[in-house]
C-alpha cells in the first residue's frame, strides 16, 4: 500500500502552485521591460533636464567665447569675453560687493540660526509657535513684495532711520546711503534664517543626552559643553548649512535688484555678481560678455565648494555624530 501511494505521488502532475524556474530569456525579457517602464516615467525630468539645463549651459558655453547681442549671429572672439572681463573695473567692483556680502552675512546667518535653534531645542510652552514664528520668513523668500517691504523700512525717515536718530545715528537711510545700503541686504538675509535654524534644531535632537549628563558630572559648564560635546556632534549639519548657504549668498539678485529700486546703487554699493551680469546680458545686450561672467561664477562657486569639502576633514566629525 506504501509503494503504491509513492508511486501515485511520483507520477502525478506538479500542481497549478507550484512556478516553473524562469529560462534565462524571459529574465532579461522582463528587465528590459522594467527598465524600460523606468526610463518612461523617467522621461519628464530627462527631457525637462536636456532642454531647461544642459542645452541652455552648453549654449552659453558657446556664447562665451563669442561676440552676441541677441540680434545677429554669434561672433568668435576667443578669449576675449574674459579678458575685458578682468580689466573692466565694475566687474571687479562687483566680485568685491559680492565677496563682501558672502563673508558677512553668511556667518551671521548661521550664528542667529545656530543660537535660536539652541533656544528652541529646549522643551517650553509653546514651542511649536514659536519654531513657525521664526521659520515663517524663509517661506516668503527673496520675493519683489518683501524687497519692497524691506526698502520702505530701511528707507530715509523710515523707522529704521527714526529708530537710529534717537541714538545720535542719522544716515540718511540706509538704501540711499551708498555706506550702509550693502549691510541693508545683509539684514535681509540674516533675517530670513529659518531654513539652516531648522536644519540646526534637527541636528541637535539627534545628540546623545546621555553625553550632557555624563559632562555635568565631571562638571563641565555650558560653554565647555557646547564646544567639546555639541559643535563636534552637529559638525556634519553644521558644514551642510555652511555650504548651502554659501552657494546661495553668491546667487544674491532679487533682493539688491529690488531695495536698490533697480539701480544697484547708489554708487554701485549694491553692484553684486549677478546684477551685473543681469545689466550686460539684458540692459546692454552684450550675451557673450554676460555668458562668460556666468562661467567665471560657476567657476568660483565650485572652488569654494572644493575648499569647503578639503577642509572637513579637519573640523566635521561623521563618525562621532555617528556614535
Amino acid at each position: 500500500m506504501g509503494t503504491a501511494v509513492t508511486t501515485l505521488v511520483k507520477d502525478s502532475p506538479p500542481q497549478a502552485s507550484e512556478k516553473r524556474p524562469d529560462a534565462p530569456g524571459d529574465a532579461k525579457r522582463r528587465g528590459r521591460r522594467e527598465n524600460l517602464a523606468g526610463y518612461l516615467f523617467m522621461s519628464p525630468w530627462i527631457a525637462g533636464f536636456l532642454l531647461l539645463t544642459a542645452g541652455p549651459m552648453v549654449a552659453s558655453l558657446y556664447f562665451a567665447f563669442t561676440d552676441y547681442n541677441l540680434f545677429t549671429a554669434p561672433n568668435w572672439v576667443g578669449f576675449d569675453n574674459f579678458t575685458k572681463m578682468f580689466e573692466d573695473p565694475r566687474w571687479q567692483n562687483s566680485v568685491e560687493v559680492t565677496a563682501k556680502y558672502v563673508v558677512i552675512g553668511t556667518p551671521l546667518k548661521l550664528l542667529l540660526a545656530l543660537g535660536v535653534a539652541l533656544l528652541l531645542a529646549q522643551s517650553r510652552r509653546g514651542q511649536g509657535f514659536y519654531r513657525a514664528a521664526f521659520y515663517a520668513p524663509s517661506l516668503i523668500g527673496a520675493s519683489v513684495s518683501v524687497g519692497f517691504v524691506w526698502r520702505a523700512l530701511f528707507s530715509d525717515d523710515a523707522i529704521v532711520d527714526r529708530t537710529q536718530s534717537l541714538f545720535g545715528m542719522d544716515v540718511g537711510g540706509w538704501v540711499g546711503n551708498a555706506d550702509w545700503i550693502l549691510y541693508c541686504l545683509v539684514a535681509l538675509t540674516v533675517w530670513q534664517f529659518g531654513a539652516p535654524m531648522v536644519i540646526f534644531l534637527a541636528g541637535l535632537k539627534q545628540v546623545p543626552r546621555e553625553l550632557y549628563e555624563a559632562a555635568e558630572v565631571d562638571g563641565a559648564g555650558p560653554l565647555r559643553r557646547f564646544w567639546s560635546i555639541t559643535l563636534p556632534m552637529i559638525s556634519p549639519v553644521l558644514f551642510f548649512n555652511v555650504l548651502l548657504e554659501t552657494i546661495h549668498s553668491f546667487q544674491i539678485f532679487g533682493s539688491a535688484y529690488v531695495v536698490s529700486n533697480a539701480t544697484c546703487g547708489p554708487a554701485d554699493a549694491t553692484l553684486v555678481y549677478t546684477c551685473y551680469l543681469y545689466q550686460k546680458g539684458f540692459k546692454e545686450a552684450q550675451m557673450g560678455f554676460a555668458s562668460a561672467m556666468a562661467w567665471m561664477l560657476l567657476l568660483a562657486v565650485a572652488l569654494v565648494t572644493a575648499v569647503l569639502f578639503w577642509s572637513q576633514k579637519r573640523w566635521v566629525h561623521y563618525e562621532e555624530a555617528a556614535r
